[in-house]
């Protein structure tokens, strides 16, 4: 685990942080700079703001994802007690993290109704709790908590490092509870306490819930990855949004998600369908 000063970083994150790197290096060993960019400050801002017009012109990323490459470099940099390079960030139009529209939203809980119940519960755990799919698969049975009305999830070790409790949606309560019956019946359920198993009864992986997940979206015709509609974390994006456009108080949003305040404010910003339906609204001439 990779640490930083405000907590360590999560395994999902730390894999990114290398690809990221890894593809820096791939492109210094063939690009053509000056000094040593990996022990000379100097050299290293060069070669990192050379970096990032590479990958704005050449490899035509998004300034989000050129941004991603950015902090990824900053934390090798640090690691290399050679501090972050000076290299601006791109400036990002301020919109709303992507989110299921209503049609999709339906089409992906008709698909989990017809899941099994393990897939089910899974899916819902992002729907109706906003969980990271690597809190899904950190889960153990203790930290369901429920009577017969309510209950919560307790997310022990969140981003960042954050615990939180998330309460239960009814539709989800109902779908753990018929986990938690089914559960007993895999192979070596007794010998864990993970809540979410794999087929030999070990802990889910998160590749395992990330293929759950995606594989169910393909079911209820959602694109899946990237360039896409889908991925597990826009299930999250999709619960905070509802809340907040609903006149949920923002402090409660930032609460239930584990965001801070700043960052919830995100999901009241306008969508790409808004904008569109906005621009729609404009007259024509018949």
């Amino acid at each position: 685990m990779l640490d930083r000063p405000r907590g360590p970083l999560d395994s999902d994150t730390v894999r990114a942080y290398r690809s990221r790197v890894g593809r820096f290096m791939e492109w210094l060993s063939s690009a053509d700079v000056d000094g040593e960019p990996l022990t000379d400050p100097v050299a290293r801002d060069w070669a990192v703001r050379d970096y990032r017009t590479y990958l704005l012109t050449v490899a035509g990323r998004r300034p989000s994802t050129v941004n991603a490459h950015m902090t990824a470099i900053a934390d090798f940099y640090r690691r290399r007690a050679l501090g972050p390079a000076s290299a601006r960030r791109e400036e990002l139009p301020k919109a709303a993290p992507r989110a299921l529209d209503a049609r999709a939203q339906q089409r992906w809980l008709r698909a989990a109704e017809q899941a099994s119940q393990r897939d089910k519960a899974l899916a819902y755990a992002g729907f109706y709790a906003g969980l990271r799919i690597s809190e899904m698969v950190a889960l153990n049975l203790g930290d369901v908590r429920m009577s017969a009305r309510k209950g919560h999830l307790v997310v022990r070790y969140g981003k960042g490092g954050r615990y939180r409790e998330v309460p239960l949606h009814p539709a989800l309560r109902t779908t753990l509870q018929a986990w938690f019956e089914e559960r007993p019946n895999w192979p070596g359920a007794t010998e864990g306490t993970a809540l979410f198993l794999n087929r030999r009864g070990g802990r889910l992986s998160t590749r395992g819930a990330y293929g759950v997940l995606t594989s169910l979206a393909e079911q209820a015709r959602i694109p899946v990855g990237r360039s896409g509609d889908f991925t597990p974390h826009v299930l999250r994006h999709t619960a905070a949004t509802i809340l907040t456009r609903a006149g949920t108080d923002i402090v409660l949003v930032a609460e239930i998600f584990g965001h801070s305040v700043e960052t919830a404010r995100r999901y009241a910003l306008p969508t790409e369908q808004d904008r569109q339906a906005a621009i729609e609204r404009l007259p024509v001439d018949r």
